[in-house]
């Protein structure tokens, strides 16, 4: 049941208005930054065992028609088709989840944890970093770096054959972390001699355009990305730059990775990482808005894909049924941090992000943002979606200047208070076109704003003119290129503007 807010103060117009609440005031600019590919996660989980069966929390977060519309899905590749003996995680493991996946729109890649153990110094699939291995770091060999593509192809063949053509595959799951489990190191220097002298090997004719995703540091640091970049023959080869968060805040280390991705026409992927996991309960509503500020600063950081890590766990999207972590941890019963991705998720998927005037506020510690505020914006088709986090324990009054006037809207509210699906949604009543609004913010919130341009206003018509001039080219939502708009896809103009359009053409 969607309850109705009536709390919500939206006013056509703010002259004369006395608040009685603190203001913050946030511009948004007609000023267009990346295109949105999506969010998702890692169905590589020990909670989803028996692993390649059981699929129920797939099935619920996946597809437009979902409740939290997740679109891409990680899955490891392992050494070979029967696994690696560190887990029970093989090609077929997780197969009928990518075939889920698939079926609704979405996109599937695939990540190394490690290549085959007889093309490793140390002959084994595991890392290196343990005792029995004498400490002897698993790196890929140099007279093994012509089969490393090879190996990949054999992959991408299994999965075609079994029904999934794989949008994408990565290099290698954190190639700066020496570990004892499943691992292989790379130098920065050593990608870029794998991908400058053998990623031509890569068979993207055969497997239908599959994309080539950069390493994945534990740390989304320049030194693993930029090198890649800067070499004309690996930027011509890499299509996504990607990494993790681990001890790396987005607006600290992604941003300053993704300058030369997003410069030469990258996408930039957050791949891995997950908030509030070593927590003996299930997360408070404050980890939930730490989440969500993670979200929000990745996507001014120049995301454009951000894909969270377990899909199931008592800190992540789907309950466990560990009743030791809470009663409402239930056997895939969507949690409270589901419903916070599904404001990303289901409004900003397909989106161009705009500039605004509180940009460059985010991006501080876990601690200073909870006593703070952040904003996003959005423009999505004919709609402009603003999104405002409430970190703070006041309630706090937000006036809003659009770039084009609206004429209605709706707003999506989290509170952690919500009885329901912790998402109340409620439509916005406009009097009259519009661009400029006063709104509260409650307490420790999330709110979603979708606003919709008016289709009469002169800013409707500045808005069609820049995408409408010059001839046009559509890319489907993994960034294809198409020959004619079908389905999703985004509209690119000569000039560079962009938007999402809907074709039922198939």
């Amino acid at each position: 049941m969607k309850r109705i807010i009536t709390s919500i103060i939206l006013l056509a117009a703010t002259v004369g208005i006395q608040a009685a609440k603190p203001r913050t005031s946030l511009t948004v600019y007609d000023n267009r930054k990346q295109t949105i590919t999506g969010f998702g996660g890692a169905c590589c989980d020990g909670a989803m065992k028996p692993f390649g069966t059981d699929n129920a929390c797939v099935g619920r977060l996946y597809g437009a028609k979902s409740k939290i519309g997740l679109n891409i899905l990680r899955m490891e590749i392992s050494p070979s088709f029967t696994g690696d003996n560190w887990g029970d995680y093989d090609w077929n493991g997780s197969l009928l989840s990518a075939k889920i996946v698939k079926n609704r729109g979405g996109i599937v890649f695939g990540t190394p944890w490690s290549p085959p153990g007889e093309y490793k110094t140390n002959g084994t699939a595991q890392g290196g970093n343990s005792d029995d291995q004498g400490n002897q770091r698993g790196k890929l060999r140099e007279d093994c770096y012509d089969k490393f593509f090879p190996w990949l192809n054999t992959f991408l063949k299994w999965m075609k054959d079994n029904g999934v053509v794989m949008d994408a595959v990565s290099i290698q799951n954190e190639p700066d972390w020496w570990v004892n489990y499943s691992g292989c190191l790379y130098d920065p220097q050593d990608l870029v001699k794998l991908v400058k002298n053998y990623a031509y090997m890569l068979d993207r004719e055969t497997y239908e355009g599959v994309r080539l995703i950069t390493g994945e540091p534990l740390g989304f640091t320049q030194n693993y990305t930029d090198p890649l970049m800067q070499d004309v023959t690996c930027r011509g080869q890499i299509d996504i730059v990607a990494g993790h968060l681990y001890g790396h805040l987005p607006l600290q280390y992604m941003k300053k990775a993704g300058v030369l991705a997003l410069k030469y026409g990258k996408e930039l992927w957050m791949t891995e990482h997950s908030t509030t996991d070593n927590t003996g309960a299930l997360p408070t509503w404050n980890d939930n808005l730490i989440f969500a500020e993670e979200l929000n600063e990745c996507m001014l950081a120049g995301c454009t894909g951000y894909i969270y890590w377990y899909l199931r766990a008592h800190w992540a999207f789907a309950g466990t049924g560990e009743t030791k972590y809470g009663a409402a941890n239930k056997k895939d019963e969507l949690l409270p941090r589901a419903f916070v991705m599904s404001h990303f998720s289901k409004n900003v998927t397909g989106s161009t992000r705009l500039q605004t005037s509180q940009d460059a506020n985010a991006g501080r510690t876990r601690e200073e943002n909870l006593q703070d505020y952040q904003f996003s914006a959005y423009i999505k088709g004919d709609s402009v979606i603003v999104m405002a986090i409430n970190a703070t324990a006041n309630e706090r009054d937000l006036k809003i200047n659009l770039p084009y006037k609206v004429n209605s809207g709706m707003l999506w509210l989290s509170t952690g208070n919500e009885s329901d699906e912790l998402c109340q949604k409620s439509n916005l009543t406009i009097d009259e076109p519009t661009g400029e609004f006063l709104v509260e913010m409650p307490a420790k919130s999330l709110s979603t704003y979708i606003f919709m341009i008016d289709q009469g206003s002169a800013a409707i018509e500045d808005v069609s003119n820049s995408v409408a001039d010059g001839p046009k080219t559509y890319y489907d939502l993994r960034g294809q290129r198409l020959e004619s708009p079908r389905g999703i896809c985004i509209e690119k103009s000569a000039n560079g503007r962009s938007r999402t359009i809907v074709n039922e053409t198939r």
